[in-house]
């Protein structure tokens, strides 16, 4: 499912909140706050590279690089792998990359 999705489905969502449950039985909220082209196109029926920026809490709470389970009301039910990149304005920001 997860080859279908373009940034275009996303980009309504920008500033929105995709909930991750954690290991220890609580959940993060992560903010999406862009959504990336990647800019080149592969031909008819193959989709544009994109990227998703999410924002979290700050450590120590902090996802680690692995596959984690998102959901939004709208979106649905994702298994994507998150990467941390860095900290923005105290919180940690995370990188979906699609293929």
């Amino acid at each position: 499912m997860l080859d279908k999705f373009t940034s275009s489905d996303f980009t309504p969502h920008l500033h929105e909140i995709f909930h991750v449950q954690v290991e220890q039985g609580g959940e993060v909220e992560l903010e999406l706050i862009q959504v990336t082209d990647g800019g080149r196109e592969h031909g008819p029926g193959v989709r544009t590279p994109f990227s998703l920026i999410l924002l979290g809490p700050p450590s120590p709470q902090y996802l680690a690089q692995q596959i984690h389970h998102l959901e939004h009301e709208k979106v649905g039910a994702l298994d994507l792998f998150l990467v941390p990149i860095g900290f923005e304005e105290g919180c940690m920001q995370y990188e979906a990359i699609f293929n």
